[in-house]
């Protein structure tokens, strides 16, 4: 989708029938990656084929590995082994993926090679310290700018030791990157988070062999080891992607949605558990396990929802799904306030100011904070938003003329295919009233 595609949504309309959305962006990542440095093959069903998981497997074949897509949606990487990636002819373009540049940090930290990994203009604005400093203190040498942002440059060559890490943020990304490079290093690496994030790093690790120690919040590998292909990985469909219909099914009268083989990881469930504060009627279907990750069946019918405040606690397990949950409680009776959420800011977009900006425009109260949003539900009229190049606040947006009054235009949704690939498509299958545009110039 190029940099003028637009989204046009008529206003109303209900969301019915069934639907399957995209495999899962973070499994996808980590799927390619430890495949790639396994002894063995491992083939990947359910693959995301958006641009930020298709950026990693553009990677891991820049760095020597030999992968294979014989047919959409599955993937076959033939492992190097642990210590079998080469050096890159020239840097890695990871286009707006910040999911890839820090897993990669950590992967590449302790290889005997240099490595540059640059971005697109938003990524290239993202903070990357949180994952560069505390590989620093296992004896990486990374160089961004003097800003702390993209590009980096990897420095090879360098010995690492295993380090207790507690991390100021819960952040899967921090976690996964020093955790892969505890892979490489010396004695033994943990890191503590002050509270709970997401697990699928932890979890594919030990489906490859490599035992990964967990106490509470502290998760601990062992260097000097070595995976082994798992043969087979079956990636759910994206809770993150499905987070747009749990929402518009909500708010929609008359909706009644069942969401397909969803990811049902208990470190990912937040958004459901915030939407049922709210009063949301999400019922789980068929509990079932796939590749070592739960997967279930949602079945998600309109409801009158309520303002309320959101717990703390709840945030880092919903972090990628506020931008639809704003949308919620855009259409709730009363007021919804988040606190505790500083790391929206950070994202392919400020999301706090650009979705207070857009739900403004639209009619709805909205007043950000420093590390959050109150947003006051009431009519929702139509009008012309801007995602700001943000997929996740573009989706959102298209959702949100389920309640309008007028139609909805989204400008700037070109990167919502680094996640949802066809979402239009998919969307106007089961109700959205949905059409875009494509600037092919």
């Amino acid at each position: 989708m190029s940099a003028g595609a637009e989204f046009q949504v008529q206003p109303g309309g209900a969301l019915t029938g069934r639907l399957r959305v995209p495999g899962d962006k973070s499994i996808s990542h980590r799927a390619v990656m430890l495949g790639a440095i396994a002894d063995g093959d491992t083939e990947i069903d359910g693959f995301l084929e958006g641009a930020d998981a298709m950026g990693t497997l553009a990677a891991m074949k820049a760095l020597g590995v030999a992968i294979d897509v014989p047919f959409p949606g599955r993937v076959v990487v033939h492992g190097a082994g642990i210590d079998g990636l080469r050096a890159p002819a020239a840097p890695i373009d990871l286009g707006n993926s910040g999911t890839s540049m820090r897993l990669l940090a950590g992967l590449l930290a302790g290889q005997p090679f240099d490595t540059t990994l640059v971005g697109d203009a938003s990524l290239s604005r993202r903070p990357m310290r949180r994952v560069t400093e505390p590989l620093a203190r296992m004896g990486a040498r990374i160089d961004t700018s003097e800003a702390g942002t993209p590009p980096l440059t990897v420095h090879g060559g360098r010995p690492l030791q295993g380090v207790d890490y507690e991390s100021p943020v819960a952040s899967a990304q921090v976690k996964s990157a020093l955790l892969l490079a505890g892979l490489y290093a010396r004695g033994r690496t943990c890191v503590r988070e002050p509270a709970e994030s997401r697990d699928h790093t932890e979890r594919m690790l030990a489906a490859f062999g490599c035992p990964v120690a967990r106490d509470g919040l502290t998760a601990c590998v062992q260097g000097g080891g070595r995976l082994q292909a798992r043969g087979a990985i079956d990636v759910p469909a994206d809770i993150s992607s499905a987070a747009f219909f749990l929402v518009g099914a909500s708010i929609a009268p008359g909706s009644e949605l069942v969401l397909e083989h969803v990811g049902w990881n208990p470190t990912r469930t937040g958004v459901v558990e915030i939407l049922r504060l709210m009063g949301a009627d999400i019922e789980v279907l068929a509990e079932r396990e796939a590749g070592g990750e739960p997967v279930a069946d949602l079945r998600v019918r309109a409801a009158d929802l309520r303002g309320i405040e959101i717990p703390e606690n709840l945030v880092p397990r919903a972090i990628d799904e506020f931008p639809a949950l704003f949308v919620a409680a855009a259409c709730a009776r009363g007021r919804t306030v988040l606190t505790g959420a500083a790391e929206l800011r950070v994202k392919e977009s400020d999301r706090i100011a650009v979705m207070a900006d857009g739900l403004r425009t639209l009619g709805v109260r909205a007043g950000p904070t420093e590390d959050g949003i109150v947003i006051d539900g009431g009519p929702m009229r139509g009008g012309r938003v801007d995602s700001h190049g943000d997929h996740r606040v573009a989706m959102s947006f298209a959702i949100s003329a389920l309640r309008a009054e007028a139609p909805v235009t989204v400008a700037d949704c070109r990167n919502v295919d680094t996640s949802f690939p066809g979402f239009a498509a998919a969307a106007g299958a089961v109700g959205l009233r949905i059409g875009e545009t494509r600037d092919n110039g």
